[in-house]
This record gives C-alpha cells, sequence and structure tokens, in this order.
C-alpha cells in the first residue's frame, strides 16, 4: 500500500499566510499539518511510500521539508508543473499525475494535505481491507445536516455502511456525514481516474469524483471519531489552534 497526500492548491482563502508559504506547512500547535499527516502515515505497518503532489510555486519548499523531515518510510515529492490558482490540476487531476507519474499499480490511501484529525488512521485501513474490492471514504459526523449546506460533501450510509447517496456542498444536505478528505482506494479501481477524466462532467473535487464512482464501485464509509478541522480558511486555522492541546 502507499499513501498520497494531495497538497498542490494555492489556498487563496488563506491570503496572506499562503502566498509564499504552501498551506500544507503552516503549524498548528507548533507543529506543521504535513509532519502530523505523516506521523499518522508512518504509523501504519503495511505502508510502503508516502508520495506528497505540490505544484511548482512551492516545490522547493517541499524539498527542504524532506531533507529535514524524519521518516520510517520513503517519501518522494512530485511537481506538478502549475504555478498559479488559475493553472492548477485539482485534486483528481494531481491524483491522475501522481497514479501515471509513479506508475501506481498498489491499494492507494489519499489524504488531503488541509486535513487535522487526532483519530489513527489503521482502523480505517483494516476496515477498507475487509471490503476488498470497494472504494472506502473517511466519514465526519456534524451533527446538524443544515450545517453542511454548500460547505461540504454529503454522504448517505445504510446500516452496514456502504454508501447509498452523495451530494457535493447541497443546499439541503439528507445526512450529516461529510467526506473528510480520507480515501481508500483499491489498486482495481485507479484506472477509473482517467475515466472520470475524460468524461464531459469531470470537476476537480474528490467529491464529484467518489460520486461519478457510486454505480460503478461499491463504496463504503467509515466513521472517525475525534476531533477533526477543514483548515480551508484563517478562521479552521485559528479554531484549530485554540484546540490543538489535544492532538
Amino acid at each position: 500500500m502507499r499513501a498520497l497526500i494531495l497538497a498542490a492548491g494555492y489556498a487563496t482563502r488563506l491570503y496572506p499566510l499562503t502566498l509564499d508559504k504552501p498551506k500544507c506547512l503552516l503549524t498548528v500547535g507548533g507543529k506543521t499539518l504535513l509532519d502530523t499527516l505523516c506521523e499518522k502515515l508512518q504509523a501504519l505497518e503495511t505502508l510502503d511510500e508516502i508520495i506528497i503532489v505540490t505544484n511548482n510555486k512551492f516545490y522547493a519548499q517541499l524539498l527542504n521539508w524532506e531533507r529535514n523531515a524524519s521518516s520510517r518510510v520513503p517519501v518522494r515529492i512530485l511537481n506538478d508543473g502549475t504555478l498559479s490558482n488559475d493553472t492548477r490540476l485539482g485534486a483528481i487531476g494531481d491524483l491522475d499525475f501522481a497514479i501515471t507519474q509513479c506508475g501506481l499499480r498498489d491499494d492507494l490511501l489519499v489524504l488531503a494535505g488541509d486535513n487535522l484529525f487526532d483519530a489513527g488512521l489503521q482502523a480505517f485501513v483494516s476496515f477498507s481491507k475487509t471490503n476488498e474490492s470497494a472504494v472506502c471514504v473517511g466519514l465526519y459526523d456534524i451533527g446538524d445536516p443544515q450545517l453542511a449546506s454548500k460547505k461540504f460533501g454529503v454522504l448517505e450510509v445504510d446500516s452496514s455502511w456502504e454508501v447509498t447517496g452523495i451530494e457535493e456542498k447541497p443546499d439541503h444536505p439528507k445526512s450529516s456525514l461529510i467526506g473528510m478528505g480520507v480515501y481508500y482506494f483499491p489498486k482495481a479501481s485507479l484506472g477509473f481516474v482517467k475515466k472520470y477524466l475524460q468524461s464531459p462532467d469531470a470537476k476537480d473535487a474528490p467529491g464529484h469524483y467518489v460520486r461519478w464512482l457510486l454505480g460503478r464501485l461499491r463504496i463504503f464509509g467509515f466513521r472517525f471519531l475525534g476531533m477533526w478541522y477543514d483548515i480551508g480558511d484563517l478562521k479552521a486555522l485559528e479554531d484549530a489552534n485554540r484546540s490543538a492541546k489535544g492532538l
């Protein structure tokens, strides 16, 4: 199994903090988001490699981070070649870029680079492996469906946690379960990424891709417990820092 961290965005909602620094190198509780994610990944005994996709603007900073990082697992930094928010490949474009660039033929654990959560990843991976041919999505229960309105991808599940419905940032959510930027794609599913990008309705958000997969592959959700932050704006970053003591 390999892991991919998507960190090639330009985080314009966090300007000026991210004008000259990638979002994944912002700190919460004295530790970068990237270090926190990599520590969780290194705890997985079956992990063979961590791949991080960045852009041309921040590539040198990520290489410098990698030189100073201490990792049990090999780390590879990829440069997707983009220089601005207008030319970005998007999350699914970067997923396809990594699969192609690395010739990936392994089960793939994918994390958004702006994710902050205190749960470990082993239970999610173990759950995913019990549903071997299915895609698995990390879920967080936001409590009130209306809190997800126009903000998050919302998923519906049955009693076995198989996904039965997906809406991307709906006005009137049908569920309080939201996608939290954690995905498990079995190796047999990787070929679907390019097919999706070739479709006329392809969009770059992972939620749109998972929704497109529904009906083509079985998809299961796994509920993460504990704290979770999507570091999308300055308020989320400030809230995460206030709660960092428990991380």
